[in-house]
């Protein structure tokens, strides 16, 4: 007996540690799969294809919106970043919950397409502490700070749309936060519909 599966949508500003959160219920949950983003971004030395992004061409991704293959997608930075649909879908129909870490725009996007989509939002316990992180990662441009900084304000005014609010102040507590909200989900009665009808069957 299997529970529909559970599409969790993660969001969060750079810098905020949204992906070592997410890396980590992974960890502690391998039946849960993780959709990897199609971006025109350049790859970075720490960048693997596949695993960290999908890297395409301005082109290609312009194709794949043009083929409505994209869950979601949206522009940041020049850059621009979109969850391929299908792989999504086909794990979702076999009762496998998925794990998408995106960004707001991309996030609300899914909302609309996808209304049992479940949105949590990842906050730091400060906007010095963030952009202290972002300082210390060495890879943005001071230009690109600024620009970042002026974006999550605009972003945490939009996570009152999200049904869940993770502060990533202790790692552990984080990652024990958005397993929960993981659990109850699953074991909501409108996704366990099979389940009731096998029991009283």
């Amino acid at each position: 007996m299997k529970n529909k599966g559970v599409l969790l949508v993660v969001s969060g500003p750079s810098g905020v540690g949204k992906g070592t959160v997410c890396q980590q219920l992974l960890k502690a949950h391998p039946e849960v799969f993780f959709s990897v983003s199609a971006t025109t971004r350049k790859m970075r030395e720490i960048d693997q294809e596949g695993v960290t992004y999908y890297f395409k061409t301005k082109e290609e991704f312009e194709q794949m919106v043009a083929d409505d293959a994209l869950l979601e997608w949206a522009t940041f930075c020049d850059n621009s970043y979109g969850t391929p649909k299908a792989p999504v879908l086909e794990r979702l129909n076999e009762g496998t919950s998925v794990l998408l870490e995106i960004d707001v725009q991309g996030a609300l996007q899914v909302k609309k397409n996808y209304p049992d989509a479940v949105l949590v939002f990842i906050l730091p316990p400060s906007l010095s502490t963030l952009e202290e992180r972002l300082r210390n990662r060495g890879t943005e441009t001071e230009e690109t700070i600024q620009v970042r900084m002026k974006q999550y304000r605009r972003e945490f005014e939009q996570a009152t749309a999200y049904q869940y609010l993770v502060i990533n102040d202790d790692l552990s507590k984080a990652v024990c936060d958005l397993e929960a909200v993981l659990r109850a989900e699953q074991m909501r009665t409108e996704r366990c519909q099979q389940i009731i009808e096998e029991v009283f069957e």
